[in-house]
């Protein structure tokens, strides 16, 4: 798989390259952002990364159709087996909304999760996950700042405790710092990630730095 990707123990980080996923982050950095731009820029990372992240989980069939001069033996994307899309809120909103524009057939199962500030310990305060996934199901798991580990770990324990094996998971990210990706690789053998940037460094609050903020915030301006 192309881009900057790390492969150990069979979990999978890739750094997507493609100079649109570049020029969405940076614009996503940019204090100047407002938040309305901001926001869409957030969605068009995500379509890019889902996008990406869904290449080889995409079944297909095939059937006849008649086309204005002729037949053929089309393939089209197998409604039968869509794929689950899990939006990690407040912003987990903003990298998801174009998922169905990518996504022929997706299911979307909120979850809404807050960090203390002072423990950095994540919260459940919406749960919308079913209480077991269909046998095989496909799931993104939307969260756009993998910064401690600490709020996708914690949704992803809720995932398995729904009968979910770590490679029926990907998650999507716009930025990742090394020591989250290295609790998934040691917790979650392969699971993949599939993430904008990996910025270097964390600060006492928790906080990717360069990174982009907080993206709840300046994705709703609040």
């Amino acid at each position: 798989m192309g881009g900057n990707s790390i492969q150990k123990e069979m979990t999978q980080v890739v750094e997507a390259p493609h100079p649109l996923i570049k020029h969405w982050v940076s614009v996503l950095r940019d204090e100047n952002t407002p938040s309305s731009i901001f926001r869409n820029a957030m969605a068009e990372l995500g379509r890019l990364l889902i996008y990406e992240a869904t290449r080889d989980w995409l079944p297909t069939i095939i059937r006849e159709v008649q086309s204005p001069v002729g037949v053929s033996m089309a393939e089209f994307i197998n409604p039968k087996e869509p794929i689950v899309v899990v939006p990690i809120l407040r912003a987990g909103l903003a990298l998801a909304e174009h998922a169905p524009s990518v996504l022929p057939s997706s299911r979307t199962y909120h979850l809404g999760m807050s960090r203390d500030e002072k423990t950095l310990l994540p919260s459940v305060y919406l749960n919308k996950l079913p209480d077991k996934f269909v046998d095989g199901a496909h799931i993104l798991l939307v969260d756009p700042m993998l910064a401690t580990g600490g709020t996708v770990i914690a949704a992803i324990d809720l995932l398995k405790e729904r009968g979910v094996e770590n490679t029926q998971i990907k998650v999507v990210s716009a930025i990742s710092s090394p020591p989250a990706l290295q609790k998934l690789k040691i917790k979650f053998p392969g699971l993949q990630v599939y993430t904008g940037a990996i910025d270097p460094i964390l600060n006492e609050k928790g906080f990717i730095v360069p990174g982009l903020g907080d993206a709840g915030d300046r994705s709703y301006g609040t």
